[in-house]
């Protein structure tokens, strides 16, 4: 019992750092957030608010994860749509009703589960791979924290996390089911196409003037010059004021001795004990137990696995490995520090009972020297004074753009921040923007292009455009779009509609001949044409596109050939002739089974989590403001 408490003690430390390291990572310091830019909820579950800094930084990372995949070339603007902010908007409406359920119905996530994600955090283990405390209370103190709050949003967090792993868990497919998807899944078809190009019909296309001055007016917009933004803005970042800190050297000096034990390795030492269960003889057990190993120290070993009732050390024969003090009940701590190698004690009384100890190893602490870890000090120092002073400069920082909001010059002598310049073409980020930069955050780009700040010549509110970064801008001058004039744009008109019409053109020739095929004979001239046999499977790489797999997978097995028609737009109109279908073998089917019976559970314990969580949302009372996401609402 002893020994898994100790053990649990390790795992609270670990855990409330982990819900630190976010807390830095992605919301800064406390006690502005939800002050910056007037945050109100865009929804809400049960009656506790999902509030709008919440959505931006779900739109943040969302975008963030996008570039790590696709790269910073990628267009915000083609993500920033209604669609996706509803999307991003639901996900947390989900999220908020899973960890409401959980806490309602106090579902449990096993320690066990707490420590094996605990100990995938990195950041706070020694280089020998022990945990370091020191560290740990640093960041403790720093943040004001309280294990029991944060306990429980970890929990609740780990359940969100697994219930995706546990609905799994009871998905159950029947083997026939499972062999009958392996045998479409492994399919393989031998397909030949006929291909229509729009190319080879362009020469048929001759536009008349009235034609294309036509198509220029039912397509305005497809010939508009966007509409185009010089912008001014200013922008408030920790690692600003971080840079102008300055830090006193007697300040550094106090900074180690008060933190002495971050900067190495504190004393630990190795005991073994014997634990005698609380009652009326535990007294006399353990003394007698005390007595008898004063006279032989030997037989601790053996006694403990015969008389100690700690589970976790007893088989071991009471051994609790090395320890440092903060790692241990105070009592237990207390006496194991003030004892000499291979001393005996007890009995030592905790909660747990009485124990009986023997000191078996002591490990010194060793500790860097001041001027080793004085750059790292000085760094700390700086970034927790940049925090605290950033924290402090919020508010002012948002009330000065929004009570002098017709100028950023006001805030930028305040704060002795630079007035930036940029220009916008359409309502997306300058297309050479630095990775990181505030105009590529599209909460601030659909601010700069609402109603209220391009009417009225207002400033943003401050927004938080990334953690510890906040950001205002004004718009200096504006061109809305402007439909171009057909001389200006003829050309571009004119290949416009020849690829349209050699599209259709193309369409309407591939239809016929199929039309054609599907009521001739085989030995018909209009069966001629197709190209070399290409072989496909369902989810393998093909160069036949998505939308073509699929036809030439609805056709009929028997009975070949078989055609299928793909209008493939301005890529033209595409015939396939199905030759050949090659169905996986008894052998092959078993070979992927197993595979494949995990790739279903997935499939099927998605679906399943998709019901339980809209079964979830029913009986909850959810409100939701699509309002306040929408593009360019931002007061």
């Amino acid at each position: 019992m002893f020994d898994s408490i100790r053990k649990h003690q390790r795992i609270l430390l670990f855990f409330l750092v982990i819900l630190i390291l976010p807390a830095f990572a992605f919301f800064g310091i406390s006690g502005y957030d939800r002050m910056l830019a007037g945050d109100r909820g865009v929804a809400s579950v049960e009656g506790n608010p999902i509030t709008e800094q919440e959505f931006a930084e779900a739109q943040r990372r969302q975008l963030d994860g996008l570039r790590q995949m696709l790269g910073d070339a990628i267009d915000p603007a083609m993500f920033d749509t209604p669609e996706a902010r509803a999307e991003i908007l639901e996900g947390l409406v989900s999220r908020r009703v899973l960890a409401t359920h959980a806490e309602k119905g106090r579902i449990a996530v096993t320690d066990e589960r707490l420590r094996d994600a605990i100990l995938e955090i990195p950041g706070l283990r020694r280089e020998d791979g022990s945990f370091d405390e020191a560290r740990y209370r640093a960041l403790l103190s720093a943040q004001n924290l309280t294990p029991l709050g944060f306990e429980r949003m970890l929990r609740g967090d780990l359940f969100v996390q697994a219930l995706p792993d546990s609905v799994g868990e009871s998905a159950f497919i029947p083997g026939r089911v499972r062999d009958r998807v392996i045998a479409l899944q492994q399919e393989r078809r031998e397909v030949r196409e006929l291909r229509f190009s729009p190319s080879a019909f362009s020469a048929e296309v001759k536009p008349t003037a009235e034609q294309l001055s036509k198509y220029h007016e039912d397509n305005a917009r497809l010939f508009e010059a966007p509409e185009a933004a010089r912008i001014e803005y200013v922008v408030l970042g920790r690692d600003v004021l971080a840079q102008r800190v300055r830090v006193n050297p007697e300040e550094l000096r106090a900074y180690y001795e008060q933190n002495r034990e971050r900067f190495g390795t504190p004393e630990e030492r190795r005991a073994s004990h014997i634990l005698v269960p609380a009652g009326p003889e535990a007294q006399t057990l353990a003394s007698d137990l005390v007595a008898q190993l004063k006279a032989d120290p030997k037989r601790f070993a053996a006694l403990a696995r015969e008389r100690s009732v700690d589970p976790g050390s007893a088989a071991q024969g009471g051994d609790l490995g090395f320890f440092d003090r903060g790692t241990m009940l105070k009592p237990f701590a207390d006496a194991a520090f003030e004892m000499a190698k291979g001393e005996i004690r007890g009995p030592v009384q905790t909660e747990f009972g009485l124990h009986v100890i023997q000191l078996t190893d002591i490990k010194p602490g060793q500790y860097k020297a001041f001027d080793e870890v004085r750059p790292q000090i000085e760094s700390d120092m700086r970034n927790q004074l940049a925090a605290q002073r950033f924290a402090e400069s919020a508010e002012a920082f948002s009330n000065t753009v929004y009570e002098q909001s017709d100028s950023l010059k006001p805030a930028a002598e305040k704060f002795d921040l630079p007035v930036q310049e940029a220009t916008l073409t359409g309502r997306r980020p300058p297309r050479d923007i630095a990775p990181g930069s505030p105009l590529s955050n599209p909460r601030l780009i659909s601010a700069l292009f609402s109603d209220d700040v391009l009417r009225n010549k207002r400033n943003t509110d401050a927004i938080e455009v990334a953690p510890g970064m906040l950001a205002a801008a004004r718009v200096v001058a504006y061109t809305p779009p402007q439909r171009r004039p057909f001389e200006q744009v003829q050309d571009e008109v004119r290949r416009r509609f020849v690829a349209e019409e050699s599209a259709r053109l193309a369409r309407e020739a591939g239809e016929q001949r199929l039309k054609a095929m599907q009521q001739a004979d085989a030995s018909s001239s209009v069966r001629q044409g197709f190209g070399s046999a290409k072989t496909i499977q369902r989810g393998a790489p093909s160069d036949l596109a998505p939308r073509a797999v699929e036809s030439v997978f609805r056709l009929p097995a028997g009975d070949l050939p078989r055609h299928a028609g793909v209008d493939l737009g301005d890529e033209g109109f595409v015939i396939y002739e199905l030759v050949k279908v090659a169905t996986p073998t008894t052998e092959e089917i078993a070979q992927r089974r197993e595979a494949f019976e995990q790739q279903l559970a997935r499939a099927v314990a998605q679906q399943e989590l998709a019901a339980y969580v809209e079964a979830l949302k029913q009986r909850t009372k959810i409100t939701r403001h699509p309002e306040r996401i929408a593009r360019g609402d931002t007061r």
